[in-house]
């Protein structure tokens, strides 16, 4: 009967806490006890620390009930209210004993215990290493949902089907992996799996010498994480380009305009991703990551020219990036998005303290090496950001802004007025599929210093049948926005030797 039902009040908050024998106390389970007291009957109360960590990641919608001040905790808690409205809480029963969990709104997937194939016990370790260090790195990139070592280890030694495993766990994508020793050699397999189809999006084999292998497994695992992640991106940005827009999610619209910032380059397809972006703040105004994106598109809308008032721009992406550091400071992303605006204002120290801050929370990240690099060219440091430039390269093979990460390069050797190496660069940066003009352009400057006239001349051409009517003003006005070391002398000189008009 509904009068003798009993009506739970939940509050949750992730923190420190200190085991004593059989009991637990601290802040964390201070602040967990004060938001039960104040929920309401049959509600939900979560902190902000537990907001970041699951927003867009669960089928569920969140209240922000504001900074409240609890009892025996000395700041204001900011508290939020799980939204079950709507919510069919028995369905989600039948859910979990069925074994079966709805799919979050982002990415989510399961590494796998590696196999080990070698017949070697002593083997066993590398293998389970492998798959827990995977499942670290994964984990420091904040847009998926990884599911914790604990459960994916549920499946070690059993002969599994991961569309079951997916169902079991809730994820979408699926990593699985296998260790072979031969001597003083290993191979390393590994495999990513839709396993809501059952179709594989990538796989590859690693062969290796074992001598260290604490450096071995750190190596495969830095790159299997640099494959997965820009593979899944392109899984969800193309999933997202064929949904209808009207049908999107906060999850989709940022994915969409994700697609569109790097597909299309027009001053049109900058202000759609812009547009999507908003709306994805707009529907989860804690989203982090999507701030970060309108941050950067405004920055981009900069760079390639595509706006009438770059200061204003300037100050939308500032904007843009402050929020995504308020809503989640331990978002590298957010902190890349910052870096990058104050390298426009010519603030470089302060630029790559950014920088430097989200590399900290992810060393894998591509956007965070590519961003110190500017900030160290654009402050004057070319040497030292040829490095970070490599190293953003080398973690993603097949990013969509490769083309950029190549020609920052080729920016990085001109300063240093090495051309041959600056050519190669651009050579590299021009056979991208959605390469800008400017990579024409730098690349044109560079064969003219070389004495190679007319393969600077046809680079010239191509470069004005992306941008018709651009000249060396316009050469000036978009390289001199960096300041006294963006190396905008060399490049108008050299293409002047091209015979490009003032």
């Amino acid at each position: 009967p509904e009068e003798r039902r009993i009506r739970y009040r939940i509050g949750i908050n992730i923190g420190d806490i200190i085991v004593d024998g059989e009991d637990i106390y601290g802040d964390g389970i201070n602040v967990a006890a004060r938001l039960e007291e104040i929920a309401e009957p049959g509600s939900v109360y979560v902190s902000r620390s537990v907001y970041n960590q699951i927003k867009g990641k669960v089928g569920l919608g969140f209240e922000d009930l504001g900074e409240k001040q609890v009892k025996n905790i000395p700041d204001p808690v900011r508290v939020y209210r799980v939204d079950l409205s709507g919510t069919d809480t028995d369905s989600l029963s039948r859910d979990f004993e069925a074994g079966s969990l709805p799919l979050p709104d982002k990415p989510s997937i399961a590494v796998l215990p590696f196999q080990n194939m070698s017949g070697d016990p002593e083997q066993e370790f590398f293998a389970d290493g492998m798959a827990e260090e995977i499942i670290t790195a994964l984990s420091r990139y904040h847009w998926f949902f990884v599911i914790a070592r604990n459960s994916s280890f549920t499946y070690k030694g059993r002969a599994v089907d991961v569309t079951q495993v997916a169902k079991e766990l809730g994820v979408r994508y699926v990593l699985e992996g296998s260790v072979r020793k031969a001597g003083n050699r290993v191979r390393v397999t590994a495999q990513l799996i839709d396993a809501t189809t059952g179709s594989h999006i990538w796989a590859e084999r690693y062969d290796r010498e074992l001598d260290d292998i604490f450096a071995l497994q750190d190596e495969i695992t830095e790159t299997i994480v640099a494959a997965v992640e820009p593979e899944l991106g392109a899984v969800e940005r193309e999933r997202a380009r064929r949904k209808p827009p009207e049908n999107l999610n906060a999850w989709g619209l940022y994915q969409r305009g994700l697609w569109l910032f790097y597909a299309d380059q027009t001053r049109g397809g900058m202000d759609e991703a812009k547009r999507l972006f908003q709306r994805a703040c707009e529907l989860d105004p804690g989203f982090a990551a999507a701030h970060a994106e309108l941050s950067f598109t405004h920055v981009a809308e900069i760079v390639r020219g595509l706006t009438d008032d770059p200061k204003a721009s300037l100050h939308a992406a500032a904007d843009a990036a402050e929020r995504a550091v308020a809503l989640d400071a331990r978002d590298p992303a957010a902190r890349v998005a910052l870096g990058r605006v104050l390298i426009f204002r010519h603030s470089h120290e302060r630029a790559i303290a950014e920088m430097e801050a989200a590399l900290a929370l992810n060393a894998s990240f591509d956007r965070g090496h590519y961003g110190l690099g500017m900030a160290l060219l654009y402050g004057g440091r070319p040497e030292e950001s040829i490095p970070q430039f490599e190293r953003g390269i080398r973690l993603s093979p097949r990013s969509p802004l490769l083309w950029a990460y190549w020609m920052m390069l080729g920016l990085a050797y001109i300063n240093l007025e090495k051309y041959e190496e600056a050519t190669a660069s651009f050579e590299k940066a021009i056979q991208q599929p959605n390469a800008a003009f400017m990579v024409f352009v730098h690349a044109a400057s560079t064969l003219a210093h070389l004495g190679r006239i007319e393969e600077a001349r046809a680079l010239l051409a191509e470069a004005k049948t992306r941008k018709p009517g651009f000249s060396i003003d316009t050469v000036r006005s978009a390289a001199g926005q960096f300041g006294p070391h963006s190396g905008v002398a060399r490049i108008i000189d050299g293409l002047r030797k091209a015979g490009l008009s003032e």
